[in-house]
């Protein structure tokens, strides 16, 4: 659900322009073709969406595999890399994707995303090692960065700002059916012939998607926005900063899963590479929550960063602490995809338009108590179907908040620039999912969390040998940063101009 920020408050009035002048072409076109199913759009449309489909899929599927591939591959320790190792190279991917799409449209980036994304499935289903597999996982990662800020972008040039609200709840939509099937094909595959056929077998769907989006996106979205303008000039110091944010965030991630005094030292090269490269790459202000698209930007990674660190934990909290097996530890999650598509659904319709920003406050407050709620099952006497509820209105609450933020992105974009402020949104989407599982994954390590991948914990329960506190350690402080969200998301809009 993962599951998916921009630039600065400086880039307010040629962004406002922009915007409008995309409103007002967007207005007479959206008339003459209607939704995003019309005539004009229904290729493009089922084609985008498709590749949603297939992301979907693997993040529910792969989530649900994860906890046995980790205990066979005896690295139930480096659990943590096998998710960070993902978002660590995608954040490399996106603003490569960012300035390649507005240079030469997004078609290219798209292409070569969705191959990368499916080179590194076949990699992590065929690794005999732990480290293997999370090399994998990076493969697909730089992949899924390339793909997401492309299919921005596609949004951002293809549909008129009034269909961009619907097409958002569309992607929403395409998690419901692999949320809901996704964890039971996963887990009785995984069960009955292996892990490794879970990632070996979702390339096979990456057809689909390119027979029906690259045709559409072709012919509606590809080249430069302005043919007779001069090309952009690639940044090579953007290209700079984005590989100093994924060998930072890399050692970072490093040094929390080695807890050791040596392991200071990666961790201080990693600070010294992904500090200045961030603050470079990041809106101004985006740290200190300044209103309007910083504030935006900050709240996308809060919110995506706090949620995936703590969904991460719960198939192997439910495996390891509650003994279900990888099917039913999956399945405790598959609500959330369709309330998820229910929270974007929501944000959709046009009359909550003028309470988009109240909206977001809520589902961040959602978010918060759901995470929070979650390790209670930790208490024997707890059900365990209380974690498939909190997360079901955890997932509305993201969906919510992450459809909102992009609608807002999009909103405070020109097109010349959607490419570079959507690699800046999904940037801080990323590198806030690799912070905070480093942080989750040491302090889960520190306490005892490698442990927990043995049989003998597994058949404990919660009991023995287990470590439940290892768990708690993880989620809230999660819950504690979705609240600080919250705040965040009371500074969306930026302050009117009075000469406006």
């Amino acid at each position: 659900m993962t599951a998916l920020e921009q630039h600065g408050a400086g880039a307010g009035a040629g962004a406002d322009a922009g915007t409008h002048a995309d409103t007002d072409h967007g207005t007479r076109t959206g008339a003459a073709v209607g939704g995003i199913l019309g005539r004009e759009h229904r290729a493009l449309s089922l084609g985008i969406v498709s590749v949603v489909l297939l992301i979907a899929f693997e993040a529910t599927a792969v989530g649900t595999a994860m906890p046995v591939a980790a205990r066979e591959l005896r690295g139930v320790e480096l659990y943590a890399f096998a998710f960070s190792a993902y978002f660590t190279t995608s954040l490399f991917g996106m603003v490569v994707a960012g300035q390649w799409a507005d240079r030469r449209g997004p078609l290219g980036a798209l292409t070569a995303g969705i191959a990368s994304f499916a080179a590194g499935l076949l990699l992590a289903g065929t690794a005999s090692t732990m480290w293997q597999f999370v090399g994998g996982r990076a493969v697909q990662g730089l992949g899924g960065g390339l793909v997401i800020v492309a299919l921005y972008v596609v949004v951002g040039r293809a549909y008129p700002e009034r269909l961009r609200p619907p097409i958002m709840a569309a992607f929403a939509a395409s998690w419901v059916v692999p949320s809901v099937i996704g964890p039971l094909v996963s887990g009785t595959v995984t069960e009955q012939l292996g892990w490794r056929w879970v990632f070996v077998g979702i390339p096979v769907l990456v057809v689909v998607p390119l027979a029906l989006a690259l045709p559409a996106i072709r012919r509606m979205a590809s080249g430069p926005v302005d043919p007779t303008a001069p090309l952009p000039r690639f940044d090579v110091r953007r290209t700079r900063s984005a590989l100093a944010i994924s060998l930072g965030a890399g050692l970072l991630q490093y040094a929390g899963q080695d807890l050791r005094w040596l392991s200071l030292l990666p961790a201080a090269a990693g600070a010294a590479l992904l500090v200045p490269a961030v603050l470079g790459l990041l809106p101004r202000g985006t740290y200190r929550a300044v209103r309007g698209l910083p504030s935006v930007v900050l709240l996308r990674g809060v919110a995506a960063g706090s949620f995936i660190a703590a969904e991460s934990f719960v198939p192997l909290m439910l495996v390891t602490q509650r003994g279900l097996s990888p099917t039913l530890a999956g399945l405790s999650l598959a609500v959330g995809g369709a309330t998820w598509a229910l929270g974007s659904y929501v944000q959709s319709r046009p009359r909550v338009e003028p309470y988009r920003e109240r909206l977001m406050v809520g589902g961040m407050v959602l978010v918060a108590t759901a995470i929070a709620a979650a390790p209670s099952v930790l208490i024997p006497s707890v059900p365990v179907w209380i974690v498939g509820l909190a997360w079901a209105w955890g997932c509305f609450g993201m969906g919510l908040v992450i459809a909102s933020s992009s609608v807002l992105l999009l909103q405070l974009s020109a097109p010349k620039e959607a490419g570079a402020n959507s690699a800046a949104l999904q940037i801080s989407d990323a590198l806030s999912n690799v912070l905070l599982l480093a942080v989750g994954g040491a302090a889960f390590a520190a306490l005892g969390g490698g442990a927990v991948g043995s049989h003998a914990a597994a058949a404990a329960g919660a009991g023995g040998g287990s470590h439940p506190v290892a768990f708690a350690v993880v989620f809230l402080p999660m819950a504690a940063v979705a609240l600080v969200g919250a705040w965040v998301a009371t500074r969306l809009r930026a302050p009117a101009d009075p000469g406006t």
